[in-house]
């Protein structure tokens, strides 16, 4: 009996060890899961959730790999885009019978109001959707015009027949509903990129965080490559998709950029779990922040300096160097009736917020004329073309237009080489993570695109000579003994100064305005495009009245041979100059609101 005591005693004692081993092991697993814990916070990413508004990880969302789903969106939405825009003045004056003015208008019309609509979507994103949800909802727009445009093209026609028979029918254009369905889904595109464009960009740089050295540098790179892609589908529409178009199916050609979208649209969504989405950092709309800051000056208007200091003084040094830069917006600091409620006066942060938006726009200024200069690629540069020998082999003629496209291919090859060997060899020198500044950047292009209107106006002028030399000078259908291939450096050039200035001006106005805005940042880039091309409209609108006068020929006459392109050119290059000079001013005194460093 002693015995079985002594075994039971035994193995209680065994027992309780084993307990006590099991509590220790527990105990020192909880610690070493407690010592790990940092680490997982040390690796979410700041100021971004995922879908399920949880911190998210960097190791396991945003980067390269949710930057794809997003890139093959914006090549199929500018596959779309360019697939429509590119040949619609041939549908115009083709299937729907417009006079080539009136379609010409139309067009004019639709490409202006598709550049500032932007602006209008990124509003929306930035105040009220957000961007995934405003990225979504216009790709359903976006598809339900394309596929409004493929049912009206595949609808029948009137055929040549009927067309001649003046009793049954006073034109071959199609009934007056089938036009206003037509204009209506056309703007249902231009609605749709509205909400697209901005929003797309915006959030696939957003998942790059800029306070990571590595991922910084990944971000610049980002919008190289978005550009290389973009780029690469405006090449497939210019060489696939105006043939199918014209030579096959105007159903097909409208159809396969719907299927596209649709597609894109898929691939985005799968996407979803992988996306970094930006944390509204305030319940105020960004908008009425900064609004209140103006409306706070202009209440403030006579506010003394020394009453500014007192108050700048009592809050503490303003945490920015630009603090320096307009101080005028400073008034805001203080209310109205000098009390200072919550709620009445405006915060540091709103003033700096104010500033940043307003330093943009010297920027923005200085970067119209680039857009003028931009809108003669596809406009009197086709002109030149036109009179030109076009002959690639004996029986093969290249259409003028077509050699828009050396600017996209000239972009597709020097994107890599600028982000795969100009990139690092500048890095190296200038400890910058993108090898040179955003604004050096710009400059750059601005310098290249002077130099093509340059070399424009000089071979402008040696065609106008050989014309001369052949009595080709009142023959203007008759085509001038000179090679359309000529034309070739202007348009290379032009297409290596969009790598510098184009990718630049995205990368800027995303990455200085305040992380709320970032959508309106690239409406604002856009817009610089829609506002040159109306501003291109006019002068060359100005310069006719001006020089079309008693009979003489103008810069622009009918009669190339007779006309002065050449001295457009050499205006715009003098322009560019000029404003190159004003920009360099306003560059060098920019303060950047943030910079990666290496």
């Amino acid at each position: 009996m002693l015995a079985n005591e002594a075994v039971h005693k035994l193995k209680t004692e065994k027992g309780e060890k084993k307990e006590k081993e099991k509590i220790k092991a527990k105990a020192i697993s909880e610690s070493e899961s407690d010592m790990e814990t940092p680490l997982l916070l040390l690796d979410t990413v700041d100021g971004a959730v995922d879908h399920k508004g949880q911190p998210v990880l960097r190791s396991k969302s945003g980067g390269w790999r949710s930057a794809g789903f997003i890139i093959c969106v914006e090549v199929a939405e500018r596959f779309a885009y360019y697939g429509i825009s590119s040949n619609l003045i041939t549908y115009l004056t083709g299937p729907l019978g417009q006079s080539t003015a009136t379609a010409a208008q139309n067009v004019n019309t639709w490409s202006g109001t598709a550049s500032l609509l932007p602006l209008l979507g990124a509003f929306v994103a930035d105040s009220f959707l957000g961007r995934y949800r405003t990225i979504v909802i216009a790709s359903l727009i976006y598809i339900m015009g394309l596929g409004l445009l493929t049912l009206l093209s595949m609808l029948p026609s009137l055929n040549s027949s009927n067309c001649q028979d003046t009793s049954k029918f006073l034109s071959c254009s199609p009934p007056q509903p089938q036009v206003i369905l037509f204009f209506c889904s056309l703007y249902l595109v231009a609605l749709g990129q509205g909400g697209h464009k901005p929003c797309v960009q915006a959030f696939g740089a957003d998942q790059f965080d800029g306070q990571n050295s590595e991922e910084c540098k990944a971000k610049s790179s980002f919008f190289n490559w978005w550009y290389f892609s973009l780029c690469a589908g405006c090449l497939v529409t210019l060489w696939i998709l105006n043939y199918i178009q014209e030579n096959l199916s105007w159903g097909l050609g409208f159809g396969l950029p719907c299927i596209a979208m649709i597609v894109a649209l898929v691939i985005f969504l799968l996407g979803t779990k992988t996306y970094r989405y930006s944390i509204k950092e305030d319940e105020k709309s960004p908008f009425l922040r900064i609004g209140r800051v103006f409306v706070a000056v202009v209440w403030n208007w006579r506010t003394t300096p020394s009453a500014i200091a007192i108050e700048e003084e009592a809050r503490g040094t303003l945490p920015h160097q630009s603090s320096e830069e307009f101080k005028f917006l400073n008034k805001a600091l203080l209310a109205p009736d000098g009390s200072k409620e919550d709620g009445v006066v405006c915060s540091i942060s709103e003033v700096e917020e104010a500033k940043a938006v307003l330093r943009l726009v010297p920027i923005w200024v200085t970067s119209l004329v680039y857009a003028v200069v931009f809108a003669q690629s596809s406009t009197f540069f086709t002109k030149q073309g036109a009179t030109m020998d076009r002959t690639v082999v004996p029986g093969l003629d290249i259409s003028a237009a077509s050699l828009q496209s050396f600017i996209s291919l000239s972009i597709v090859v020097f994107i890599p080489i600028y982000d795969r060997i100009f990139v690092p060899i500048a890095r190296s020198c200038s400890r910058i993570p993108s090898g040179i500044t955003m604004l050096q950047r710009i400059g750059i292009g601005m310098l290249l695109s002077a130099a093509s209107m340059v070399i424009a106006a000089l071979v402008e002028i040696i065609r106008l000579k050989t014309a001369q030399e052949y009595g080709l000078v009142d023959l203007p259908n008759v085509t001038i003994p000179m090679s359309i291939w000529w034309l070739v450096p202007q348009y290379v050039l032009f297409g290596i100064a969009d790598v510098f200035t184009m990718v630049g001006l995205q990368e800027f106005f995303y990455d200085q305005v305040p992380n709320e805005l970032r959508s309106v940042g690239l409406g604002l880039y856009l817009s610089i495009f829609g506002v040159g091309s109306f501003l291109s409209s006019f002068l060359i609108s100005a310069i006719e009245k001006a020089t079309d006068v008693d009979g003489q020929d103008g810069w622009f006459a009918n009669n190339l041979n007779r006309a002065h392109l050449d001295y457009f050119y050499w205006l715009l290059a003098g322009l560019s100059i000029i404003n190159l000079a004003a920009y360099l001013y306003f560059a060098k005194s920019y303060i950047y609101n943030r910079k990666c460093t290496i």
